[in-house]
């Protein structure tokens, strides 16, 4: 097992720099996901890491060495792919054990390092099929054996789970978290999918266009976003977002947003009278009191656990997630408030956190 360090990386294709001086530290054992849209460089920072793609300037360091003029099969990584990419004309134990036969394992250690991987993931009945033989989750399996015999310092996983079923999803996604809880090594794990992310990794890092928007915890960029982009990227469904201006007429802090509802706030940031800004509540923080703010009820999804609701808010569209089941239907005119604790405050211009 390594760290893995990343130190102000960037990479151009010719004048077109799609990577701009990202630096992340990843300790010894971490599962860090990096997160974020389709084009963010995500996954051409994996492939840098893995040594599949030049870098244009910086430095990737795994363990004590850096790597960066490092050929990809001295670096001592293992890379599961989206395509799984396994010979056809292979068995499951020969492709498991194929990087071993390259570098002329001896016989017995192949057999037994194959039998240990094939315990782990529950592959050893299936040892002699082909992979046309096996489930989309069988060969995903498979692939991630062939990565375990190399028993290698770091994993690298390029959105593995990405050709699956919803249901073959949830279920490769515990098996992934309980491999690397058995075996502890270095995971870095790329995905578009947040709900991944939250639910996989010890840390998260956010990109967007090259750049690295936030690094933190799941909990942590869930609680307190960095900026609106995280804020609408983490969370299932997206937090609610109203523009407006910070009001504290008559010494009681509020938010009057555009679309003329008065939100109310628990406190503001100093000299931030009539600033314009961004007000955003996660849908499971709004609660039906008798005295908030009207919303216009448009659609109710009971999904059996909870309810969801899309609502008017002031002809803004907002969604509501209730714990309890309510008897709304559309048309209907609800009361309505936010957790003030879990009410965020972000600068209309650049998007980054307020702090009260």
């Amino acid at each position: 097992m390594a760290s893995v360090g990343i130190k102000d990386i960037r990479k151009a294709y010719g004048s077109t720099e799609v990577i701009h001086g990202i630096n992340v530290e990843i300790l010894d054992g971490e599962f860090v996901t990096l997160v974020g849209p389709s084009g963010c460089g995500k996954s051409t920072l994996l492939r840098m890491i893995a040594g599949l793609e030049e870098i244009t300037s910086g430095e990737i360091r795994i363990g004590e060495r850096v790597v960066n003029d490092v050929p990809p099969k001295e670096r001592d990584i293992a890379m599961v792919f989206q395509n799984y990419a396994l010979y056809p004309h292979m068995t499951v134990a020969d492709n498991m054990a194929f990087s071993l036969k390259l570098k002329r394992a001896p016989k017995a250690e192949i057999a037994a390092r194959v039998d240990k991987a094939a315990g782990i993931l529950g592959l050893r009945s299936l040892l002699a099929r082909y992979p046309r033989q096996l489930s989309g989750g069988q060969r995903q399996r498979v692939a991630m054996g062939r990565a375990i015999v190399r028993d290698p310092q770091v994993f690298l996983f390029d959105e593995p789970l990405s050709n699956l079923d919803a249901k073959l999803r949830v279920a490769m996604r515990a098996e992934i978290k309980d491999l690397h809880q058995r075996l502890g090594t270095t995971t870095v794990y790329v995905t578009h999918d947040q709900i991944e992310a939250m639910t996989m990794a010890d840390k998260i890092v956010v990109l967007h266009d090259g750049h690295v928007e936030q690094i933190g915890a799941p909990l942590e960029l869930y609680d307190r976003p960095a900026n609106l982009f995280v804020a609408g990227f983490i969370g299932s469904p997206a937090m609610n977002v109203l523009k407006g201006r910070i009001s504290g007429a008559g010494g009681r802090p509020a938010f009057k947003a555009e679309n003329g509802v008065e939100m109310p706030l628990a406190s503001a940031p100093g000299a931030s009278e009539g600033k314009p800004a961004a007000y955003g509540f996660r849908p499971e923080h709004l609660r039906l009191v008798q005295d908030g703010v009207p919303a216009e009820v448009v659609v109710v999804e009971p999904t059996g656990s909870e309810t969801q609701v899309m609502l008017k808010l002031g002809g803004s569209d907002i969604v509501a997630v209730f714990r309890d089941r309510i008897a709304a239907r559309p048309g209907e005119i609800i009361k309505i408030a936010p957790d003030l604790a879990n009410v965020h405050l972000f600068d209309a211009e650049s998007g980054e956190r307020l702090a009260a």
